[in-house]
């Protein structure tokens, strides 16, 4: 081991996200209450749920790149921008993190699919990213306070020079002394880092939860679940989704944050995996009440939200 780490820290509320994503949806289990696992697969569509699978293979801990934010080190990461950039992400570049994932080995079974379809895989997961940031948004808004007290907590750790007691004292999983930094988990292993500056983010996960980073030259990241928060796992937050639901019912709601680009209707048939029939029903309501468009472009009809859905969304976002 050389100097004294250098600390900082990220409130990036993605890896949050990340982390409900794997205990909740894709059964790696790391303490999450069951009231909010139930919560958050009831509000995932179904090529969600079938997206996610790979990133609880057993005996496996890598993900590609393209999960965590490619920046980390240089601010905070807001989900929005992480939903765009997988939306956005070209498929050889999804091919080739895969690639420097798991190097000359054969790739695993489970991302074959991915590597496969990558498009589609990409469209589903940062569905699942959006569902799940969507449930999960008013409980980070209520640990406003556990995340400044983090701050202050690591700022005077920094400041009063106890930046080991603070690593090895963030979780039972991480342990750090003279041998580097030890992380538990399904591929234990012991890091040197050097001179790198260490930036850490507070989550709110289970009690279990820890994502690291050691890939960049100039930094390495922990995500690691923020102290206090079992005071807000007493039940789900009245969300965003939920309070929408009410006002037009599941499926109308579904539908119309579904529609976050215009799409034909098969495409959302697809996408929600709802009978034609019924998507048309339901779109016809809308735009009785005006909150989607129809357009007829060839032998296809596309559907767009209107400025007054939009209106009505961000509505219900705050």
């Amino acid at each position: 081991m050389t100097s004294t780490p250098q600390l900082s820290i990220s409130i990036s509320p993605h890896l949050t996200a990340l982390a409900m994503i794997s205990d909740a949806l894709a059964g790696r289990r790391r303490g999450l209450p069951e009231l909010w696992r139930k919560a958050i697969r009831s509000r995932v569509r179904p090529q969600g749920h079938q997206a996610v699978r790979p990133l609880a293979a057993p005996g496996y801990s890598v993900v590609p790149d393209s999960l965590v934010p490619r920046t980390p080190t240089g601010g905070d990461v807001s989900v929005q921008d992480q939903i765009d950039t997988l939306r956005d992400l070209p498929r050889d570049a999804l091919i080739k993190d895969l690639d420097q994932a798991f190097g000359d080995r054969p790739l695993p079974a489970h991302w074959r699919s991915a590597a496969e379809r990558p498009d589609r895989w990409l469209h589903g997961y940062a569905g699942a990213l959006a569902d799940v940031w969507d449930t999960t948004a008013p409980l980070w808004r209520r640990a406003r306070p556990l995340l400044d007290r983090e701050i202050r907590r690591v700022g005077v750790a920094s400041v009063r020079g106890g930046p080991e007691l603070l690593l090895g004292a963030l979780n039972h999983r991480i342990t750090y002394g003279e041998r580097g930094l030890l992380i538990a988990d399904v591929e234990s292993s012991t890091y040197e880092l050097g001179d790198r500056k260490i930036v850490l983010v507070p989550m709110l996960a289970g009690k279990d939860a820890v994502i690291v980073s050691l890939d960049n030259e100039d930094a390495v990241w922990i995500a690691y679940p923020v102290p206090g928060a079992a005071q807000l796992w007493h039940r789900p937050a009245g969300t965003a989704h939920g309070e929408l639901s009410a006002l037009m019912g599941p499926v109308r709601a579904d539908l119309l944050r579904a529609i976050g680009q215009p799409m034909t209707m098969s495409m959302l048939a697809g996408d929600m995996q709802v009978a034609p029939s019924s998507i048309t029903y339901h779109c016809d309501r809308l735009i009785a009440a005006q909150l989607i468009s129809r357009e007829r472009r060839g032998r296809e009809v596309w559907i767009a939200r209107t400025p007054r859905a939009e209106e009505l969304l961000e509505m219900f976002r705050r």
